[in-house]
């Protein structure tokens, strides 16, 4: 079974903090560096600064330094750790995984969204979901911390670690 992997990893305290703006859908698209090593991971050029459409590339911390654009056509598994630094002022924590966030191709399309209240101790989470993912199609990740009354929050992360790993040679009946 042939498998393309891109692997994103964030760090507030290697890359600086990231500032959280929410977009109109009431999340922030988690940004991630464009740099080798450790955790990062990518031979397919599927976080490549070239991609998105514009003459200019892009650079970290833009909004398309969010995006994996998957190499090939193939069933995806997209997993996410995310670190919350901490704060009392959120009563929930919600992320979501997205097919083209900023709307460059096919549109906006959210799934798997999951929402849980904040533990006595750190807010670490983990998300997993598979989907069919396709190279003109970029994926990204979306969390947002919320108050009371749904108040969106700029709760700051710590730590936010994005990856896909494709199956490139799905069965077909």
């Amino acid at each position: 079974m042939s498998i393309a992997v891109c692997s994103l990893k964030w760090e507030a305290a290697r890359s600086g903090r990231q500032k959280i703006v929410y977009d109109s859908d009431g999340y922030h698209l988690v940004r991630f560096p464009y740099v080798h090593g450790e955790e990062q991971y990518d031979p397919w050029h599927m976080h490549d600064p070239g991609r998105g459409g514009t003459t200019t590339p892009s650079k970290f911390p833009d909004a398309r330094s969010g995006l994996i654009w998957p190499s090939h056509d193939g069933w995806g598994t997209l997993t996410a750790l995310v670190f919350w630094e901490p704060d009392s002022r959120p009563t929930e924590y919600r992320s979501r995984f997205v097919r083209d966030p900023l709307n460059l191709s096919t549109g906006y399309n959210s799934t798997a969204t999951t929402d849980s209240v904040p533990t006595r101790g750190g807010q670490y989470r983990a998300y997993s979901w598979q989907m069919f993912v396709h190279p003109g199609t970029p994926v990204g990740l979306k969390v947002s911390a919320r108050g009371p009354g749904d108040v969106k929050i700029a709760a700051p992360l710590m730590l936010a670690e994005f990856k896909l790993a494709i199956q490139t040679d799905v069965v077909r009946p």
